[in-house]
C-alpha cells in the first residue's frame, strides 16, 4: 500500500522533517511520489514517477524547504494503474476558483462511479477516479466554496460510498483546512507549546521543535504510520473523518 503525509499549521511551517521520514519508506514504495504545498490560494505541486529515495525532484525539494500552512505528500506502491507520471499522487483539480488536492492509500474493488461532469481522470487509478467523483458531487452539493463545517458534513455523507469498495485512507484540502479519512491505517499528532524534540522512527534524525517555533505555533500532522518514535500518535477509527484547521483538530 502507499503512504500518506499531511500537515496543517496556523503559520507557514517547514514540513521537511516529516517528508524526510516519509521518503525513508520509499525503498518499498518506489513507484512514484508527490507533494503539494498551499501558499494562500496558490499551489506548488511536484510529482515524479521515480521513488522519493532516488528522484532528483525529491532531492530538490529537500534542499529548498518550502513553508506552508497545508501540505499533502504521497509515496506510491502501485496496485492499480501503471507506474507513470499521470498516476502519481497527489492529484489536483480546480473547483470554485480554488485548487483541491487529494491523495489516497488503498484499493477500491469494482469501483466505477458514473462521471458525467467536468471532472475526468487523466490516469488509470481508482484513486483519481474517486477524487473526480468527489469533486463532481461537491460541485452538485454546493454553489460556491462552503464553510469548513458545511464541507465536513457533505464529506461525511459522500466518503462512505467509495469506502464501501475497499480501503479508503485519504487526504483532501483546498487550502482552508485538511480533511483526513481513515478506514485502516492512519494516525495524527498535534504539536503545540511547550514544544519538545522528536526522532524519526525510520532514521536516526532528531529535531528540537522548540528551537524553530514560537509559543503560539500549532502544527497537526497526519501519516499512514507514525513518523516519529517519541510522540503520541492517535490512530483513526475505521471510517473516521478528522478535520484540521490552524494546526488543531476542528470540531464540525
Amino acid at each position: 500500500m502507499c503512504q500518506l503525509l499531511g500537515m496543517n499549521a496556523n503559520t507557514p511551517t517547514d514540513v521537511m522533517f516529516g517528508f524526510t521520514g516519509l521518503a525513508r519508506r520509499a525503498d518499498e514504495h518506489k513507484d512514484g511520489f508527490g507533494i503539494a504545498f498551499f501558499e494562500d490560494r496558490g499551489l506548488r505541486h511536484f510529482i515524479d514517477r521515480d521513488g522519493a529515495t532516488c528522484s532528483p525532484v525529491a532531492e530538490m525539494i529537500k534542499r529548498y524547504p518550502i513553508k506552508s500552512e497545508v501540505v499533502i505528500a504521497h509515496i506510491r506502491k502501485a496496485t492499480v494503474g501503471a507506474v507513470a507520471l499521470q498516476n502519481c499522487h497527489p492529484f489536483v483539480r480546480e473547483l470554485w476558483g480554488r485548487h483541491w488536492v487529494f491523495a489516497h492509500n488503498g484499493d477500491l474493488k469494482d469501483y466505477a462511479p458514473r462521471l458525467h461532469g467536468a471532472f475526468r481522470p487523466v490516469g488509470d487509478t481508482d484513486s483519481e477516479r474517486a477524487f473526480c467523483w468527489l469533486m463532481q458531487e461537491l460541485a452538485k452539493a454546493h454553489a460556491s466554496v462552503p464553510s469548513i463545517t458545511e464541507l465536513t458534513h457533505t464529506l461525511r455523507e459522500l466518503l462512505p460510498q467509495p469506502a464501501a469498495h475497499g480501503t479508503f485512507n485519504m487526504l483532501l484540502s483546498n487550502g482552508q483546512a485538511l480533511w483526513a479519512h481513515g478506514t485502516t491505517k492512519l494516525y495524527s499528532v498535534e504539536r503545540r507549546h511547550p514544544f519538545t524534540a522528536a526522532t524519526l522512527a525510520d532514521d536516526d534524525l532528531s529535531v528540537d521543535f522548540a528551537a524553530h517555533t514560537t509559543p503560539s505555533d500549532r502544527v497537526a500532522v497526519v501519516a499512514t504510520e507514525p513518523l516519529t518514535a517519541d510522540e503520541t500518535w492517535l490512530p483513526f477509527a475505521p471510517g473516521e473523518l478528522r478535520v484540521f484547521h490552524a494546526g488543531a483538530q476542528f470540531r464540525a
